[in-house]
């Protein structure tokens, strides 16, 4: 069976993040990715060996100077047989480089053009650099996130990098590309990390507007406040993650851990949540991760280790699965989603 984007192709300019991202797990899904590279790689100052960047692997490259004239009639003689450019660069730099939409579309009406930036392409923060933390921090992500006695945590660069900007740029391409396909005529699509952001918020902003999330960090229930919601560490200075919502998973993780519901406030009782934080964490302390995991086993308390990077190809589950595959002696993610009859590697 064919990849479903097994006849889609795409141009993807060089950049860093969410863009090169996009492009891999396009190119997960079958999409046939070519490359451009500058000549000055975009690499932050933090120069890695290429067969460690799992993101570029197996994309075609083609090297252009897009400050000549050579380099872009390079790109204007692939976009031509593309169905989709994917670019990262700020507001403006393309169409200064002879490569914006106007031209682009004048070479292939049909072309999806695809636009990745922090602030989108209009309004006053548009033309201000920034990076995955600054986008979280201005959209309200970042607020939510950490301690409720110190400042946020930096939650790595996936929310902003990846969430709200490499998968809304995936969607809004692959939607485009399906309007394109019908109707011949292609479109500029203006993903925007921070409006990637705020839609993923959208539903603590409904909590929050309803009465039921305090903008207080530590204090709701999906922010670390509720005791039945969160992480403890263990005897052997690991730790498990606790995700027990429903009732019935409540009940499971206080039968695990020795105690009875009666006695004890209620799940929802707020006021209650930091003294039972501090009773779980006690008991949890108590013996190592292991330990717990074979108490947990087949339970329905939503009980899981907080695994290393080290441990994720040994788990039991991603090897049944085949998460993980080698390639020249790197370690490579399996592409998700899957479809069926697909293979890979």
């Amino acid at each position: 069976m064919n990849a479903p984007l097994s006849d889609v192709r795409i141009l993807e300019m060089e950049g860093i993040g969410p863009v090169p991202w996009a492009g891999m797990m396009l190119q997960g899904m079958g999409a046939k990715v070519t490359r451009v590279m500058r000549p000055a790689p975009a690499d932050m100052g933090i120069a890695r060996q290429q067969q460690f960047e799992l993101q570029n692997h197996g994309k075609q490259l083609v090297h252009a100077d897009l400050k000549t004239e050579a380099g872009r009639d390079i790109v204007l003689k692939l976009l031509a047989s593309s169905d989709i450019l994917l670019e990262g660069m700020r507001p403006g730099v393309m169409e200064r480089l002879g490569l914006g939409p106007g031209i682009c579309h004048a070479h292939n009406p049909s072309l999806v053009y695809g636009r990745m930036t922090g602030w989108g392409q209009s309004g006053p923060l548009a033309q201000t650099v920034g990076h995955d933390i600054n986008y979280i921090a201005t959209s309200g992500v970042l607020h939510a996130i950490g301690r409720a006695d110190g400042v946020p945590t930096v939650p790595l660069n996936l929310i902003g990098d990846f969430g709200a900007g490499g998968m809304l740029l995936i969607a809004g391409v692959l939607a485009a590309l399906t309007r394109a396909r019908g109707t011949g005529q292609g479109c500029v699509v203006d993903a925007a990390m921070v409006d990637g952001a705020l839609a993923m918020l959208a539903p603590i902003l409904g909590r929050w507007q309803a009465g039921q999330w305090r903008d207080q960090r530590e204090s709701n229930l999906f922010d670390g406040g509720a005791h039945f919601y969160t992480t403890y560490a263990t005897a052997d200075s690991k730790a498990v993650a606790v995700g027990a919502i429903e009732p019935r998973f409540y009940a499971a993780l206080l039968r695990g851990l020795g105690l009875s519901e009666a006695g004890l406030p209620a799940q929802h009782e707020q006021s209650a949540w930091p003294a039972m934080r501090q009773r779980l964490a006690a008991l949890f302390a108590m013996h190592d991760q292991a330990h717990w995991c074979r108490v947990f086993e087949g339970t329905e308390a939503c009980v899981s280790p907080v695994l290393s990077l080290a441990e994720l190809p040994e788990h039991p589950h991603f090897q049944a699965r085949a998460n993980f595959g080698e390639r020249d002696g790197v370690l490579h993610v399996r592409p998700a989603p899957r479809f069926s009859e697909a293979s890979w590697m």
